[in-house]
């Protein structure tokens, strides 16, 4: 194996199962690298803990996974990357990736100048988000949509609920009021039912997911760490809750069986 090649995994982790969102766009841009992917369903949702607890967790996480034997970590959760990626970072030793809502590009691209910002309360109220506002779009009329209970609908009903649909009545209508001609979707969750948030819109609203962004921004982490490469597609699925339950909603959402291991970190 030529010396540039690294054979360990790269870890993901997420509160939740919406992470997959994300771990989809990275396999498919790096198939040569192994994914561990772990799910802390034991504390789900992220969005309901206190901001101090978020991020302890993460750090333990972050930490654990550094024991075993990461070689990078992306944060797959936007509620995470605002209460702890900071403290991340500063704790590991390994190059950090973390997903936000895509505020910065949202900016650039629209013309109307009111931009929709669909994501969980916390996620809305931490300073990270109000930084990246302040940051890249002052200038323009940002639409905070908080969507409180939607992630956990998507997972515990499905994609394609009652229970999904009607959250989405309530909380897609405002920014389709307001002539939001760019809509962020800002929790990984969202992307599966982007199609169902489209249709509330009117035609021509673009939306945004930051997976793919994140999977370019990983692949030039690794590179500039001579860590690129060197697995062979491999995945393993991890959460601290119940694997069967776990494994359930994985293959609901996945559109495929995967086995769910038990980790706790």
């Amino acid at each position: 194996m030529p010396a540039s090649l690294n054979p360990h995994p790269i870890a993901v982790f997420d509160s939740g199962l919406g992470g997959l969102t994300v771990l989809r766009a990275l396999r498919a841009r790096l198939p040569q690298e192994d994914f561990f992917y772990f799910a802390d369903t034991r504390f789900l949702p992220y969005g309901d803990r206190p901001e101090a607890f978020i991020r302890e967790r993460g750090v333990l996480i972050a930490e654990a996974l550094a024991r075993r034997g990461a070689k990078a970590l992306v944060i797959a959760c936007n509620t995470a990357t605002a209460a702890a990626a900071e403290a991340i970072r500063a704790a590991s030793p390994l190059p950090v990736v973390a997903l936000e809502p895509g505020v910065k590009p949202a900016a650039a691209l629209t013309r109307s100048g009111v931009i929709g910002v669909m994501a969980t309360t916390r996620t809305l109220h931490s300073e990270r988000f109000q930084r990246l506002v302040g940051d890249h779009a002052a200038q323009h009329r940002v639409l905070a949509q908080a969507c409180p209970g939607l992630a956990e609908a998507i997972e515990a009903h499905g994609p394609d609920s009652l229970p999904v649909e009607q959250l989405l009545d309530a909380f897609v209508a405002p920014l389709a009021a307001a002539s939001a001609d760019v809509v962020v979707l800002g929790c990984t969750h969202y992307p599966w039912v982007a199609g169902m948030i489209a249709r509330r819109l009117p035609a021509g609203v673009m939306l945004l997911d930051t997976g793919e962004a994140v999977a370019r921004q990983l692949e030039r982490r690794l590179a500039a760490a001579a860590l690129l490469g060197g697995g062979d597609g491999r995945l393993v699925v991890a959460s601290s809750g119940a694997p069967v339950s776990v494994g359930a909603t994985v293959a609901r959402l996945w559109g495929s069986k995967l086995p769910v291991e038990h980790w706790e970190p």
